[in-house]
């Protein structure tokens, strides 16, 4: 690894601890952590950011390398800053105005990031220290009313002020002994101790909080011994004998060679040694004591974040128990957020699960204005804020279904968890099925008891106005007295006829009818019907066509029932042909394997609405003079009785204004139930 010139070797160690910062800073810097974690609101923004950010790092260092080359070439080693090469190059050719586009270039880029870093750190500040410490050494002013936005914008102008004071009180003590490069690699060093705990905290799920903790501690004491102080010592603010000779004359601790460890150059040096330690405490700390409930719960949401399928956009779940009033919740997001941002939170939650919330939040309102709140105050503020206005219950190992505590078992349980979830969702869907077959059982019952009850009202009704005006008047006319009882004894009949068709209804419907089957000449059959209901139909000054074969096959069947459907459907139609000119025609045939039996009539026919519910109970078409006369469940008896013997009762397609045609078919080999 030598490259050309004298002095100019490779050293791969270097290189390494270099790209390994630069990769590490993309993810954990504060401005870069900001923009990829917090202010990242779409996931679909991860992907176009994987191509367009490493295009953009390509794009501006395609500059870096012509000019360090023009620079070195031009000036010699050492005859220039490097850091100043993008100035003094073109001032060197004689061209200032590009030399002045070039500095308002950089003095921009610079202005730019130190605003988003300076942003990012104050927000980071106000979130993780101080607002936790408001909360837990004054919450009577943060639990109070009132907004808190206020007090948000003070905290964060303060960290501001407080950041950039910070900033250039280091560059005054430790800015004449390190280039700005080098200042910016000891801070990389810094942030790059968030790496173990990060990552490993993404795919292993036995880390603990101790863990990391322990191993973010110790990372920051080692780069403070290895880098911080060394850089402060060699400004001369303090002396640097242990730098040289190590503390207290001890070689092996020396801060640049710890250990005998050398042929590193600082930086690396601190990084390994760094990372050495961060590992080690959070692998130790983490295997010395089996994860808590809190810490497996919330492994299982990050580890198995891509157990799901690609498709499934099911939510995680959120592992919360407690009541907390909606309105609550809501002033709680008023006085952080807004309004503007409260309400959207709501409405979003809202639209995402198309509800409107109850008065108690449930678990997953109560995680959305958490994390909400979180980008504004903190994670661990807004959990204190939002247990502040809800009775949270504490997890145990109940609420979990038992998370195991070792690694191995984590493993098992999610696998368990995983079974049990899908088999949740298959019995919730069940449940859903059976209840809504329930619902639909239960408003047809009581459908058909208001229906029933509304029938049998009707004439009694009647008979009893009758009965009581005649008992009223003993002197009625013997004339209007008759009258008066012919029509108490038919609504008595119609009455017995409806409670005999309600209980042969609920016979058939529940299984229990008689049946008694036998051999069935269907023609035969109608011809029988015909004369029966003939009266009825010369009555109403209709006439009746029969076309019928002279012989059909026979039928396995209920002759009495399938005489009740023929009746039935005479009976419909006799009641609405015209007053004159009425007409009923009557047809059997045979199709395939069936014979077929149509009644049509030359009446108004069925309304275009009423053909959906010409079948229900109770449920009746306007006749020739309005409705006529019967109890509605002549119709759904009759298609009943043919469905029982394998058949289908239909109402047939008719041209308009041609009446109406029903239509059923029974199949001519036996295909009745047998009888009980």
């Amino acid at each position: 690894f030598v490259l050309e010139g004298p002095g100019n070797r490779f050293a791969p160690a270097q290189w390494f601890a270099l790209v390994l910062l630069s990769a590490l800073s993309v993810l954990l810097l504060p401005r870069q952590f900001q923009m990829m974690v917090v202010e990242c609101v779409d996931e679909r923004h991860v992907a176009r950011a994987a191509w367009v950010f490493p295009l953009y790092l390509l794009a501006i260092n395609l500059f870096v390398l012509p000019l360090a080359l023009g620079g070195l070439v031009l000036f010699g080693p050492g005859g220039a800053d490097p850091e100043t090469f993008v100035l003094s190059l073109p001032l060197a050719h004689g061209a200032p105005a590009l030399a002045l586009l070039a500095y308002l270039g950089g003095l921009s880029a610079a202005t730019g990031m130190l605003i988003v870093e300076t942003v990012a750190i104050s927000t980071m500040v106000c979130n993780d220290l101080v607002m936790p410490a408001l909360l837990r050494f004054a919450p009577g002013r943060i639990h109070a009313g009132g907004d808190l936005t206020r007090l948000l914008l003070a905290i964060r102008r303060a960290a501001i002020l407080a950041i950039l004071l910070l900033g250039y009180l280091y560059f005054r003590v430790a800015g004449d002994a390190y280039a700005l490069v080098s200042i910016g690699l000891i801070s990389f060093a810094a942030v790059a101790q968030f790496a173990p705990a990060l990552l490993l905290g993404i795919f292993w799920r036995g880390g603990t909080a101790a863990g990391a903790i322990g191993g973010l501690a110790g990372g920051f004491l080692v780069w403070i011994y290895m880098l911080m102080l060394p850089s402060v010592a060699k400004s001369g603010w303090i002396p640097d004998g242990f730098v040289r000779d190590g503390p207290f004359g001890l070689a092996l601790l020396k801060p640049e060679a710890f250990l005998g460890l050398t042929g590193f150059d600082a930086l690396t040096h601190a990084l390994f040694w760094s990372f050495v330690v961060n590992v080690g405490l959070y692998l130790g700390l983490s295997l010395a004591r089996a994860p808590g409930v809190r810490e497996a719960s919330q492994a299982l949401l990050f580890v198995d974040v891509f157990a799901r399928a690609p498709d499934d956009r099911t939510p995680a779940p959120v592992f919360w128990r407690g009541r907390v009033r909606t309105g609550d919740l809501h002033s709680l997001a008023l006085r952080i957020l807004g309004p503007a941002r409260a309400d959207a939170v709501f409405a979003e939650h809202a639209r995402e699960t198309g509800a409107v919330p109850d008065r108690t939040a449930d678990a997953r309102l109560v995680d959305r204005v958490e994390r909400a709140i979180a980008g504004a105050v903190g994670s661990a503020s807004a959990r204190v804020l939002v247990a502040s206005v809800a009775e949270e219950e504490a997890l145990d190992l109940d609420d979990v279904i038992e998370i195991l505590t070792e690694a191995s078992q984590l493993r098992v349980y999610a696998r368990a968890l995983e079974e049990k979830s899908l088999s949740l969702e298959r019995a919730t869907a069940e449940l859903t099925a059976a209840n809504a077959q329930l619902k639909t059982l239960d408003q047809m019952k009581d459908d058909f008891m208001s229906s029933v009850t509304h029938e049998l009202r009707t004439p009694l009704t009647s008979i009893r106005a009758l009965s009581e005006l005649m008992r009223d008047t003993p002197d009625m006319e013997e004339e209007q007295r008759g009258e008066f009882l012919r029509i108490i004894v038919s609504e008595s009949e119609r009455l017995g006829r409806l409670v005999n068709q309600v209980l042969d209804m609920a016979k058939i419907e529940s299984g229990h009818a008689e049946w008694h089957l036998g051999d069935v000449d269907l023609a035969a059959l109608i011809r029988d019907a015909a004369t029966a209901t003939g009266e009825l139909i010369r009555a109403r000054g209709a006439t009746l066509h029969l076309d019928l074969p002279a012989a059909a096959p026979l039928l396995t069947a209920d002759r009495d029932r399938l005489t009740q459907v023929i009746t039935n459907l005479l009976s419909n139609a006799a009641k609405f042909v015209p007053s004159t000119g009425g007409r009923v025609d009557v047809r059997l045939f045979a199709d395939d394997n069936d014979l077929v039996v149509e009644i049509a009539d030359n009446g108004p026919g069925v309304a275009p609405e009423d053909r959906e519910t010409i079948f229900e109970k109770f449920r009746q078409g306007g006749g020739t003079n309005g409705p006529p006369p019967g109890t509605g469940l002549g119709l759904p008896i009759s298609r009943e009785i043919v469905e029982h013997f394998g058949g289908r009762l239909e109402l047939a397609d008719a041209p308009a204004g041609t009446g109406a045609c029903f239509r059923f078919r029974l199949p001519v080999r036996p295909g009745g139930q047998e009888e009980p």
